[in-house]
C-alpha cells in the first residue's frame, strides 16, 4: 500500500494556500469551511492545505480517505488537503520552539489566537505560499506572491500575507513574536508582530491613493484589498444591502469573526440575522507596542 500524500510533497512548490485550526474541534463552523472552499475555487491550480490539531495522524491512504469524508463540502475539491497539526514538530529549528516548551496554554487568555499566529509563521517559514485566517473569503486571485497588507493606515494585517519559504521576514515574525510575547492582549501576536516588523524594516508606508505601495521586493497592499469594511464596522457584513457591493478593489474579505462574540448568523435570502444583541459587544484592544 502506497503512503498518503504529505505536506512536504504537496507544498514543495511554495504556492500553497495555508489554513490552520489550533483547537481540537473537528466540526469547524460554516465560516471556516466557506473560507477554505472559496480559496479552493479561486485558486484551482494551487493546493489548499488545512492543518488541524484534532486530526489523527495520517499514515495510510485509508486514513487520508477517512479524514476527507469528515468534510463532505470540501471532499469534492481535488486541490484541498487535510494535514495533522503537530506544534512541537512544526516549531522545531525555529525561534518558536523554546517559547512553546515553556508556555502553559491553560494560563493563556488568547491561546487560540496566539498559537494560530505562531503556527502560521512557522508554516510560512517552512513552506511559503499564502497564509489566510479562517474568516477570510477569497474573491479573486491575489496577483503577487510576496506581499503584506495594511489593516488600516496604522496597522499591518496578519490575516492574509504571502512569502516564499525561508523568507527573512517570516523569520523576523517568529523572533518578534517571542521577544515581545504578551498573551493577555488581543492582536499583540498578530497585527502587533506585523506592524512592529514592518516599522522596523520599512517604516509605515503612506498611501496617497488606493494604489498599493512597494517596499523593496514586497508589495504592501492598501486596506481595500482585504479590509474594505474595517473591524469596528464588522456588522455591515450582516446587514441587508439594497445594492450588493462588488468589492472590485478587493482580493478577499476579512469578516472579523473574533468580533462576532454572540455568533450572529444569516441565512442567504432570509433578510434576517440572529443574536443582534452583539451590537453591545465592546471592541477589543489592539495594543501593538
Amino acid at each position: 500500500m502506497s503512503s498518503p500524500i504529505s505536506a512536504d510533497t504537496i507544498l514543495i512548490k511554495g504556492n500553497g494556500i495555508l489554513f490552520v485550526e489550533t483547537t481540537d474541534r473537528m466540526d469547524p463552523p460554516s465560516l471556516v469551511l466557506c473560507a477554505i472552499e472559496s480559496a479552493a475555487r479561486v485558486y484551482p491550480d494551487r493546493p489548499v492545505a488545512f492543518f488541524m490539531k484534532g486530526l489523527e495522524d495520517i499514515t495510510t491512504e485509508e486514513d487520508e480517505k477517512r479524514a476527507r469524508q469528515q468534510f463532505p463540502t470540501l471532499s469534492s475539491f481535488s486541490n484541498v488537503y487535510l494535514f495533522p497539526l503537530r506544534m512541537d514538530q512544526l516549531f522545531q529549528n525555529t525561534p518558536l520552539k523554546p517559547w512553546f516548551d515553556k508556555v502553559n496554554p491553560e494560563e493563556e487568555t488568547y491561546w487560540t489566537h496566539g498559537s494560530s499566529n505562531a503556527c502560521r509563521y512557522a508554516l510560512m517559514w517552512k513552506y511559503g505560499g499564502i497564509c489566510m485566517d479562517a474568516d477570510v473569503i477569497s474573491l479573486r486571485p491575489i496577483p503577487q506572491d510576496h506581499f503584506l497588507a495594511a489593516q488600516d493606515f496604522k496597522l499591518t494585517s496578519s490575516s492574509v500575507y504571502g512569502l516564499s519559504s525561508y523568507h527573512y521576514i517570516a523569520w523576523q515574525f517568529m523572533e518578534n513574536f517571542v521577544k515581545n510575547y504578551n498573551g493577555t492582549v488581543q492582536g499583540h501576536q498578530g497585527p502587533g508582530v506585523f506592524t512592529r516588523v514592518m516599522k522596523n524594516l520599512y517604516g509605515m508606508p503612506i498611501f496617497n491613493s488606493t494604489d498599493d505601495v512597494k517596499c523593496e521586493n514586497i508589495s504592501y497592499f492598501h486596506p481595500q484589498r482585504f479590509h474594505p469594511i474595517p473591524y469596528d464596522l464588522w456588522e455591515k457584513y450582516f446587514e441587508v444591502w439594497k445594492n450588493l457591493p462588488t468589492f472590485n478593489n478587493s482580493y478577499a474579505l476579512h469578516l472579523w469573526n473574533y468580533m462576532n462574540k454572540n455568533d450572529i448568523s444569516m441565512v442567504p435570502g432570509s433578510k434576517h440575522c440572529w443574536n443582534t444583541s452583539s451590537k453591545d459587544t465592546a471592541l477589543p484592544s489592539m495594543d501593538i507596542s
